[in-house]
């Protein structure tokens, strides 16, 4: 999904090397979910339910936000 690519690949480019490996995997981990709940997730139209991947979400937001 082009909307997603436009968060990812930044990020991958520019602080995933930087993450500690426990947040590396989390961030592998959140890339297994489907399409359209990484989409309702990062648009806000739904948390989601796991606090570990939820987390990593706001973080790689609040990095586009800056």
């Amino acid at each position: 999904m082009l909307e997603l690519d436009v968060l990812f690949i930044p990020f991958v480019d520019e602080a995933y090397d930087q993450l500690p490996a426990a947040q590396q995997r989390i961030f592998e981990r959140l890339l297994t979910e489907q399409d359209p709940d990484l989409f309702a997730w990062f648009m806000g139209h739904e948390v989601c339910e796991d606090s570990e991947l939820n987390a990593m979400v706001q973080f790689i937001l609040n990095r586009v936000k800056v």
